[in-house]
């Protein structure tokens, strides 16, 4: 087996261990686009690891700066990320320009734990997400990165709903603080995990959101072939799911993440092909 080859087949292992719904989504694809993408996502995981692990501030800093440097160097030999990817981006015309956005998300999370506004989440989100599907359209083989953008926005707003306990822990709150102000929310409440009426408007009001990017986004689908659709209406369906489950668990997210059940995925997945 080649060095490429044994390259694709390890980001091929970091989604199916790390991806709780991109795995599902990619499984639909014809093997070159299935491997560039999962090439996308095990970079992206690089990013978020090194954004969320334990090394000092300016360590953290240090590396994803020397991500920047690297996206526009020869792939460092030995590092299955990196040959994947040098790889993908030769096959597939890959944003450059969305893999730095990507890097830039992660630099975001390093320099602000609050967010004032939705107008400052929505950037954020179209660093950490947005840029993933741009990055994806090239393989998918359409030129919508408006739509893109969109829909990665909305799976990253359904993140921010159901990861509220888990981003606590790491110290940030994604919730903008103009609206938790105006729903009567405090910070202390996320640290109780109190689900009052309050709590529960204030999640109203971003699912809704979330639903309207997720809609919006969508309208990618119809620049897709079938299989790329399918694989993209996996990952929204998934996502779309996981929202209706916060809903309908009364937007209690403070007892752990909601997750689908392994028939669930299967039939969203059979339900996204046919």
């Amino acid at each position: 087996m080649s060095d490429v080859e044994q390259a694709y087949a390890e980001v091929e292992r970091i989604t199916r261990a790390r991806a709780r719904n991109f795995a599902y989504g990619i499984m639909v694809l014809p093997k070159p686009k299935r491997r560039a993408i999962a090439a996308i996502y095990a970079f992206a995981r690089e990013v978020d690891d090194i954004a969320d692990g334990d090394a000092p501030p300016e360590e953290k800093r240090a590396r994803l700066e020397a991500l920047h440097r690297t996206l526009d160097a020869p792939p460092p030999a030995g590092e299955a990320t990196w040959i994947a990817l040098a790889d993908a981006r030769e096959r597939f015309p890959i944003s450059d320009q969305a893999l730095h956005d990507l890097v830039d998300g992660g630099l975001i999370d390093l320099d602000r734990q609050r967010y004032d506004t939705f107008d400052e989440l929505r950037d954020y989100c179209a660093h950490v997400a947005g840029a993933v599907g741009v990055a994806c359209i090239g393989v998918y083989g359409a030129d919508q990165p408006q739509a893109a953008e969109r829909l990665g926005i909305a799976l990253q707003l359904i993140n921010v709903m159901r990861d509220v306990r888990e981003d606590w822990e790491l110290g940030r709150v994604y919730l903008p603080q103009d609206e938790l102000a105006a729903h009567g929310v405090t910070e202390d409440d996320i640290a109780a995990g109190r689900v009052t009426p309050a709590w529960q408007s204030l999640m109203a009001y971003q699912g809704a959101r979330a639903r309207a990017y997720l809609d919006e986004g969508l309208g990618l689908l119809r620049s897709l072939d079938r299989r790329s659709a399918a694989c993209v209406g996996t990952f929204a369906g998934l996502y779309r799911a996981t929202l209706e489950r916060i809903e309908a668990n009364g937007y209690n997210v403070f007892d752990g993440s909601p997750r689908l059940s392994l028939p669930t995925k299967l039939r969203i997945v059979a339900g996204s092909f046919l």
